[in-house]
């Protein structure tokens, strides 16, 4: 059993890493795809993971609705945040996209050293 006094049981010293995950949504795979690789071409994430088709159920104009999409992880560094939404709003075919990012707090060292360098750049 453990108690407070155990290293499991103490809280876990979580610090920004600078790294930032992103999700949104795309209505398509093949537009989700397009909008992965200009991403990562233009160096504003380091790895786009495009998911399969999922169900969001939202209210728009009033009314609610379901639509399937295809959900984007964007990998980036923080200081480009800024230029990834301009440039996701560009190329989104939403009115209102999702755009949600959740700092990265922990994980592999060599994981978020790499990313942090390849959504920078060059």
């Amino acid at each position: 059993m453990h108690t407070a006094d155990t290293p499991r049981a103490r809280p876990a010293n979580l610090d920004d890493t600078g790294l930032r995950l992103v999700l949104t949504t795309l209505p398509d795979a093949a537009s989700a795809e397009r909008v992965a690789r200009v991403l990562v071409d233009e160096r504003l994430a380091a790895c786009v993971t495009v998911l399969g088709a999922a169900t969001s159920v939202y209210r728009w104009e009033g009314a609610v609705a379901s639509a399937q999409e295809s959900p984007l992880l964007i990998k980036v560094a923080a200081e480009r945040l800024p230029a990834l939404q301009d440039r996701l709003l560009q190329l989104h075919p939403y009115d209102l996209p999702e755009l949600i990012a959740l700092p990265i707090v922990a994980g592999l060292g060599a994981y978020i050293d790499w990313a942090l360098a390849a959504s920078r750049p060059a």
